[in-house]
């Protein structure tokens, strides 16, 4: 088996598994979309799509062309590819597949896509779609690798914080084109305007710090979630990686070297 592992999204919870499998001198590819609507754009692969290039904790993620990705892992970044198909698995044939887009939905992974498949939330089982499932739920079981049945199902209400669950999103009061009037770190207060879609104004739902917004120029759907503010107003907190992510990375790298030592075992 090589070393490499293919990452199927660029946010901020696959970005935290992108960094600790990148520290753990595991190869790793991102695929993503040509337009990624991704919330906490500061600490997510992702936003290479964008940018070109981004450095999250000391760590390069860069768009690149297909037919450049090796080129770039042997210069030591995190190659991020725009392939909404996940193509390219097939032809880099790498040791794992990690779905980590977060869909909360199965979108088209299987177990025959490499020798160890992850999935990463609700929307998989193990043993029938993918070879491990790992918990993304705040709680006790966060980060928590299950090798048989599923992770706990969505909700639809983000976990608590100060207090405040729902009310720290932000969703689009209608469907057009998403403008930011406000960034990524700014403290707001409720009622602030944040954005406009078309013209009409996104307020701050509380008072705290922007943590997410949507790139500016995409277009929104009604009720899309498009930012999320964080009332614990520690600003510091826009530019690293969650505890959230970290601890999916971690079940994430659990899960991978298991099944890969079960995979070289049942070789020998």
């Amino acid at each position: 088996m090589n070393n490499l592992v293919v990452i199927k999204g660029g946010g901020d919870l696959a970005t935290g598994i992108a960094h600790r499998l990148r520290k753990s001198g595991i190869y790793v590819v991102i695929t993503e979309l040509a337009q990624p609507t991704v919330i906490r754009r500061t600490i997510a692969f992702a936003q290479a799509v964008f940018e070109g290039e981004v450095v999250i904790e000391g760590i390069t993620g860069r768009r690149v062309p297909k037919n450049q990705i090796w080129q770039a892992l042997a210069e030591g970044v995190i190659p991020v590819v725009v392939d909404s198909d996940g193509e390219c698995i097939s032809r880099l044939a790498p040791w794992g597949v990690v779905d980590a887009i977060i869909a909360k939905k199965n979108t088209g992974t299987t177990e025959e896509a490499a020798p160890v498949v992850i999935g990463v939330g609700p929307g998989f089982t193990a043993g029938r779609d993918v070879h491990a499932v790992v918990e993304t739920a705040r709680g006790h079981n966060l980060g928590r690798v299950y090798y048989e049945g599923a992770a706990q199902a969505d909700t639809g209400i983000p976990g608590d914080i100060c207090g405040y669950t729902i009310e720290r999103l932000l969703k689009a009061p209608a469907a057009g084109i998403f403008q930011s009037e406000r960034a990524i770190g700014d403290m707001v207060k409720a009622g602030e305007v944040v954005a406009r879609i078309n013209g009409v104004a996104v307020p701050a739902t509380i008072d705290g710090v922007l943590r997410g917004l949507l790139y500016d120029g995409l277009p929104v759907y009604q009720g899309m979630k498009i930012g999320d503010i964080d009332p614990r107003c520690r600003q510091e907190h826009c530019y690293t990686i969650s505890d959230k992510a970290r601890a999916i990375g971690g079940g994430v790298l659990e899960a991978l070297l298991c099944l890969k030592g079960e995979r070289l075992h049942d070789r020998v």
